[in-house]
């Protein structure tokens, strides 16, 4: 398997040649991070096995949010935290997708875009959702932002999951929508529309010249909606690409496979490797600016909600979520085949041979 970190090394230098000018401080931080997570440049942490006691160093990961490597605990924790709040009603997923012609304006100014995008989405839905004969109350979703397309083109779009339930606080009632149709999707396109391009001009931002009259808005039933929160964790904290899907280095070109959404095959792209690198890195976003968001009866600050909820579907209490998920992945120790412990981190490699004391080096691959 190739590592993010090897192509990071091999081209890092002339990647900067050709983009060092366009790279925001967030992005340059991000590629240093690649280039030496788990890597010999990076620091180490000291292992003691419980059985033998034997010592080992291995290299930290590092941690970043876009690593490939980093961060597959918290992406299951995340997974595991959203299925345990789901209400007994069907589930929908709508993706808000934004036409290409605004994907430089909101590439230049992605704080405030990519906000205007997650506030035109929900207020799009929960005006829906207040207006329904079905409902006619406060809606409860889970947004979550994808930069990508499949071939790691940006693409900035949300998906919305989202059960077909209310809360109706006028009458203190709990509502239901049944069957497999939500809303119609023109109309939540055109809604959509409508206050993305007002946001947009009340913000003061240039509009495009051009832009498409229809926009695009998908809405499908996902049923329980567990497999929709699964799809959309896999990329909330673990980057765009799994380095099981880079196949190959070759005369300076990587090749990578991507599933193809309109045909369900697996496809091959061969980039060089400068480009690769700046298609990751494109998708990096403002630092503290939150991919994922809960709306409504969902949201963390429904304190008098949430407890009547959980009450009436019995769900688990919020301080029993984190028992329920897998422990993170633990280290063998090679002679005993005992549990390793961590015992000290951010330990720098060259102080400790400086000390004299001796390195047992371990690759954490």
């Amino acid at each position: 398997m190739i590592a993010l970190s090897q192509i990071v090394s091999l081209f890092r230098d002339e990647f900067l040649q050709q983009y060092g000018d366009k790279l925001s401080a967030v992005q340059r931080m991000a590629l240093n991070a690649f280039g030496r997570c788990r890597t010999t440049g990076s620091n180490l942490m000291e292992l003691c096995c419980s059985a033998c006691e034997e010592s080992i160093f291995t290299p930290h990961s590092c941690g970043h949010r876009n690593c490939p490597k980093c961060q597959n605990h918290e992406s299951w924790e995340w997974i595991a935290r959203e299925t345990q709040k789901r209400v007994d009603a069907t589930y929908f997923m709508i993706t808000f997708t934004l036409p290409s012609q605004f994907r430089n304006l909101v590439y230049t100014n992605q704080k405030a875009t990519l906000s205007l995008l997650y506030s035109s989405v929900w207020e799009t839905v929960s005006e829906f959702c207040e207006n329904d004969k079905a409902l006619g109350g406060t809606a409860g979703a889970t947004a979550v932002l994808h930069t990508h397309s499949r071939q790691l083109q940006y693409h900035p779009h949300v998906h919305l999951v989202i059960p077909a339930a209310v809360v109706d606080k006028k009458n203190n009632l709990w509502k239901i929508k049944k069957g497999k149709y939500l809303f119609n999707h023109k109309a939540l396109a055109k809604v959509f529309r409508a206050k993305m391009l007002a946001a947009i001009r009340e913000m003061g931002l240039a509009l495009p010249e051009r832009y498409p009259g229809k926009w695009i808005v998908d809405c499908r039933n996902v049923g329980s909606g567990a497999k929709a929160i699964e799809y959309l964790g896999r990329y909330l904290y673990r980057g765009v690409i799994a380095e099981r899907d880079i196949l190959s280095i070759e005369d300076g070109k990587i090749t990578f496979r991507y599933l193809n959404s309109s045909t369900k095959t697996r496809e091959l792209k061969t980039v060089s490797g400068v480009h690769f690198i700046w298609l990751i890195l494109q998708h990096v976003l403002p630092k503290r600016f939150r991919r994922a968001r809960s709306f409504g009866f969902l949201h963390a600050n429904s304190k008098l909600i949430t407890p009547l909820l959980r009450y009436m579907f019995r769900l688990a209490d919020p301080s029993q979520w984190r028992t329920q998920i897998k422990s993170r992945p633990t280290f063998a120790c090679k002679s005993c085949g005992g549990v390793m412990g961590i015992v000290r981190v951010r330990i720098n490699l060259e102080i400790e041979r400086a000390l004299g004391q001796e390195v047992a080096y371990m690759n954490s691959e």
